[in-house]
């Protein structure tokens, strides 16, 4: 069989300890990303909402918004994409249909995590799990619903914030036992937290290293220390984005010209090579030469 895409994420988070992933709101931040020698991204749901939509993530958006990007994401770069499935879109029947969904629009896989439907991020506060049993279930469901068996299948626990440190391991043993490949442990505080995640489960444990969150910026030196496998920075670049953006605007109503920015843009020769550009019109310019 060749090689597919949860084949080459599981390969990656084997080789790399750990593998950084960097999260790509649309095909192009995908493109840079690649070009900046990321082996592996991501696709946020909080992306999704923001960017695409701008919405909250507030669990707003459908598994139909998502899968479109993904599309988009996987139809750009040919590295593997991790996609953030929130809590599944509904109920058990939905999660089935959420994995058959996003494995064929092209991810590698995706991770679904223990909060209500009604979900809030998760380095906000206020947040409400389902029961264990629940969340098993749709782990469960997820697991049986693959047709790629390399696909993979991340839990994501919330439960840190919510019912502490022994609960948060305890839950993600049985999401192990129902069919979890890897485990996203979410808002954790310090590193020996993470050690006691990496230390206490048999399988691959991914750092949310977002900004302005609940988790400090730990390195990758030190995540490597706690036994983290896989260390995620999901919207850093479109932040960033964002932020240059709007001091361009800002620039433009406040000068009346765009020269003030000039140094901080990508060049149009730079996007060009980004895109491959040139060999695009090399093509369509030997196309019009064959009809005349």
């Amino acid at each position: 069989m060749n090689s597919t895409p949860g084949k080459l994420f599981r390969a990656l988070v084997s080789k790399e300890s750990p593998l950084q992933i960097a999260g790509t709101v649309n095909a192009y931040s995908a493109m840079l990303a690649q070009q900046a020698g990321f082996k592996a991204i991501y696709l946020s749901g909080a992306g999704v909402a923001n960017s695409s939509f701008g919405l909250p993530d507030l669990g707003m958006t459908s598994l139909t918004d998502v899968c479109e990007d993904v599309r988009r994401i996987t139809g750009a770069v040919n590295l593997p994409l991790l996609v953030d499935a929130d809590t599944g879109f509904g109920g058990v029947g939905n999660v089935a249909r959420t994995i058959k969904e996003i494995s064929r629009a092209g991810a590698a896989g995706c991770h679904l995590e223990d909060q209500i439907t009604a979900k809030r991020c998760g380095h906000r506060p206020n947040k409400v799990l389902v029961s264990c049993e629940d969340m098993c279930d749709k782990i469960k469901a997820a697991a049986d619903a693959r047709k790629d068996p390399s696909f993979v299948i991340m839990a994501r626990t919330d439960a840190l914030a919510v019912e502490g440190l022994d609960a948060a391991i305890s839950r993600s043993e049985r999401y192990i036992a129902e069919g979890a490949d890897m485990i996203f442990a979410e808002a954790v505080y310090t590193l020996k937290e993470f050690k006691e995640f990496s230390s206490n489960l048999p399988v691959p444990i991914l750092a949310n290293i977002t900004e302005f969150g609940k988790t400090p910026y730990f390195t990758v030196k030190q995540l490597h220390s706690a036994g983290i496998s896989i260390i995620l920075y999901p919207l850093s670049a479109f932040r960033a984005m964002s932020q240059a953006a709007l001091h361009v605007y800002e620039d433009i109503i406040q000068n009346g010209t765009q020269t003030a920015s000039l140094t901080n843009m990508q060049t149009r020769e730079d996007l060009y090579n980004t895109l491959n550009y040139h060999e695009f019109e090399r093509r369509i310019d030997a196309l019009n030469s064959k009809e005349t």
